[in-house]
C-alpha cells in the first residue's frame, strides 16, 4: 500500500501560531499510511494577472507552491479566522494555485480545521471557504468539523496538544480524508 501525501498548510504566518501548533498536532495524529508535508506561502507575492498569462513566467515560489499541491493526494488546511473570513495571505496563495486549466486544486480532497482563543472556533472562516471549495469541486471532509475554541487552554507548557476529545475528532477527520482520497483512486 502506498503512502498518501498530504500537503499541510497553515493559514497563519505568526511564528508561535496556535494553528501551526494544531497542524503539527494533526500531523502526529495521522492514520497509518499517510504523511504530512508542510507547504508554506509566506513569500508568495500578491496575485497579479500580468504575471499569470500564457507568455509570462510566474514567480518561482508560486510554481513551487502549485507543484507541492499537485503532488499531494490531499490537503489539510489549518487556519485562524481573520475578520470573519479567510486570512488574506492564505487566500492570496490559493488564488495563485486556483488559476488555469491545470489548477492543482481541482477535485482535490481537503480537510479544514481551525483554532482560536475565542469561543466560535473559526466557524465563519470555515463557512467562507465553502464557495471556494465548491467552485473547484474540492472534496471537503465535512465530518467531524474541527473548530478548536479557547485554544490557548489546549496546549501544555511544552507545546503538546492536550484536548483528548479534539484529538479523537481530528483522528476521525483525518481517517475520513484518507477514505475520501482512496475512494477517488
Amino acid at each position: 500500500m502506498r503512502t498518501l501525501k498530504i500537503a499541510g498548510i497553515c493559514g497563519s504566518l505568526r511564528k508561535d501560531s496556535y494553528n501551526k501548533k494544531l497542524l503539527q498536532a494533526a500531523a502526529d495524529l495521522l492514520p497509518e499510511g499517510m504523511e504530512l508535508l508542510m507547504v508554506g506561502f509566506d513569500t508568495i507575492p500578491l496575485y497579479n494577472e500580468d504575471l499569470d498569462t500564457p507568455n509570462a513566467i510566474p514567480p518561482e515560489i508560486v510554481t513551487a507552491f502549485r507543484t507541492a499541491l499537485a503532488d499531494a493526494d490531499g490537503l489539510l488546511i489549518v487556519s485562524p479566522e481573520y475578520n470573519y473570513s479567510i486570512p488574506g495571505g492564505l487566500k492570496n496563495a490559493l488564488d495563485w494555485a486556483s488559476r488555469g486549466k491545470e489548477s492543482p486544486l481541482k477535485g482535490k480532497p481537503v480537510s479544514l480545521m481551525g483554532a482560536t482563543p475565542g469561543a466560535w472556533g473559526t466557524v465563519r472562516m470555515q463557512l467562507a471557504f465553502l464557495p471556494f471549495f465548491r467552485l473547484f469541486d474540492m472534496k471537503l471532509v465535512m465530518q467531524p468539523e474541527i473548530l478548536v475554541a479557547q485554544v490557548h487552554t489546549k496546549f501544555d507548557e511544552k507545546g503538546n496538544f492536550t484536548d483528548e476529545m479534539a484529538k479523537k475528532f481530528i483522528r476521525q477527520n483525518l481517517e475520513n480524508l484518507k477514505n475520501q482520497i482512496k475512494s477517488l483512486e
